[in-house]
């Protein structure tokens, strides 16, 4: 293990920024196994022996991205007030911010890259799905919780309910990404496909007087 250099808190941690942000660019345009250590330090501007002072080995650089973007998963889509029983402006909001979120470029990089290396990094791959997707879920469960308690909605299983409100949410937007077939929805089109998904959530878990 190398020696840290006397560096103040800032310091290290401005490092630590340089070499991930720099990491994440080579992994997302090569993937991780062309990556090298070597190209990452290049890339990041930093000698190699610096980039071994703060990771040991590419599987240390990949998981500190992802926890890296497990912390700014959903950057507080699924912070809902469950005191809000406008059910159709909160779900409206939360997928359009959503489906804005999630149909970037970048996000969809970072998704086929961990799918790509799950198998052989289980833990990173479940990290990932912990705090992003499944977090997700949790949270506008509980809101939906929340609203059945109110009597505003009737749902037999909110945690289903919940994925499939998210899935309609980015539906045709996604994973054209994913795969490299489309480009970013425009604003129109997110606000369109959310919609669509909000009226039909509605038509089948809005509570009938």
């Amino acid at each position: 293990m190398h020696d840290r250099p006397a560096v103040s808190i800032d310091e290290d941690s401005a490092k630590r920024r340089q070499i991930i942000d720099g990491a994440r660019a080579v992994f997302l345009v090569q993937g991780f196994d062309a990556a090298s250590m070597g190209e990452i330090a290049r890339v990041a501007g930093v000698s190699k022996g610096t980039l071994y002072v703060y990771f040991e080995n590419k599987e240390q650089l990949f998981d500190a991205i992802v926890q890296q973007e497990c912390g700014a998963q959903a950057e507080g889509v699924f912070d809902l007030d469950h005191n809000d029983h406008d059910v159709e402006a909160v779900l409206t909001r939360m997928g359009i911010a959503f489906a804005k979120f999630l149909c970037r470029p970048e996000k969809a990089s970072a998704a086929r890259t961990v799918i790509a290396i799950a198998e052989r990094m289980p833990e990173v791959g479940r990290k990932f799905f912990e705090s992003g997707p499944a977090l997700g879920i949790a949270r506008l469960s509980a809101y939906l919780d929340a609203q059945v308690e109110a009597g505003v909605l009737k749902i037999e299983d909110t945690e289903v309910a919940a994925a499939q409100f998210i899935e309609s949410c980015h539906a045709t937007m996604f994973k054209p990404i994913v795969f490299n077939f489309g480009k970013a929805p425009t604003q129109e089109r997110i606000e369109h496909v959310v919609r669509i998904a909000v009226r039909t959530f509605l038509a089948a878990y809005r509570a009938r007087s």
